[in-house]
């Protein structure tokens, strides 16, 4: 696996011109007609913020091959994996490379990590409508007419001012998304339930343990970070959330309907840790277990 620990080093690979500055590059269409790296995954220590459509190639990003729908912005993070094999794009395309360094002792640098959608799978792509993708593209403009001036005092002020802009703008974005993916993913609870209930009922739990965001996610072909923002926007909680309102809720009948102890009920739920088990079943259901028993008993 190649890193790339310098973003001079990726445009000499790649075959760019140097970059205006050692620490950031912003391209377009004219420098990104074709790119490749071999079969082989790469890494970087650099951001990439891209709006692309492939018109050949492959960009593999986490498990998932880049679908090639027009106006697609994508979000890649320091040490993500991704592969890039014989890519050339149609027309309109820009693709923002930052070092993590270009960010120190900005705000940025630690805002930048709230947003989710650097940890979404490529399929996962921002899709813009062409009012959207328009704002992006000024945004880009504006950057660009700042790389490209005369850097003085006020340029990467001005430069990551604009670029919080666009993450801003790309989470307003990805909220509309999801809404207007509801009729295809309004079933995703539903369907996370059912996942649930197969791992319970096949006795997962107890040859596996509990099930985590990551397995649930990959049997229903997304990312962890996208499936958990999905869940949220369609019903206000999280997939850990949802895990543990499943598991409390089989908890629930168990308790009532077995002489099982709570450590022999945490157990057949998967928790390998008992005291965690009652810690979050008060949490939640604002009874110990012992107390949740007793007032059937009674």
């Amino acid at each position: 696996m190649k890193h790339f620990t310098s973003i001079s080093e990726f445009h000499r690979i790649s075959g760019y011109e140097p970059a205006e500055h050692p620490l950031l590059s912003l391209l377009t269409c004219q420098e990104l007609t074709y790119c490749s790296f071999g079969s082989s995954p790469i890494t970087t220590d650099f951001y990439m913020i891209s709006l692309k459509k492939i018109k050949v190639g492959n960009f593999l990003y986490g498990k998932t091959n880049y679908d090639h729908d027009a106006g697609s912005l994508s979000f890649v993070k320091p040490r993500q994996v991704m592969a890039i094999n014989d890519i050339e794009l149609t027309e309109k395309a820009f693709v923002l490379l930052m070092h993590e360094d270009y960010l120190l002792g900005h705000p940025l640098h630690a805002e930048i990590k709230k947003y989710g959608f650097f940890d979404y799978e490529a399929n996962e792509a921002l899709h813009l409508s062409p009012r959207e993708e328009q704002i992006m593209w000024d945004l880009y403009h504006q950057m660009d007419f700042e790389y490209r001036n005369n850097p003085d005092e006020y340029s990467r002020d001005i430069i990551l001012t604009h670029l919080a802009s666009l993450l801003k703008y790309s989470q307003r974005f990805y909220k509309r998304q999801f809404l207007n993916r509801s009729p295809l993913s309004g079933t995703t609870a539903s369907r996370f339930t059912d996942l649930l209930t197969a791992y319970f009922e096949d006795g997962l739990l107890q040859t596996e343990g509990l099930p985590t965001v990551k397995y649930l996610a990959e049997k229903l072909h997304t990312s962890p970070r996208y499936l958990t923002d999905l869940l949220r926007q369609e019903t206000g909680k999280t997939a850990l959330d949802h895990i543990h309102l499943f598991l409390l809720g089989e908890a629930k009948n168990l308790l009532i309907s077995t002489d099982n102890t709570i450590a022999q009920t945490a157990y057949q739920l998967g928790f390998e840790n008992p005291p965690y088990f009652s810690r979050l079943f008060k949490k939640e259901v604002g009874l110990t277990p012992h107390e949740y028993r007793a007032q059937f008993l009674n």
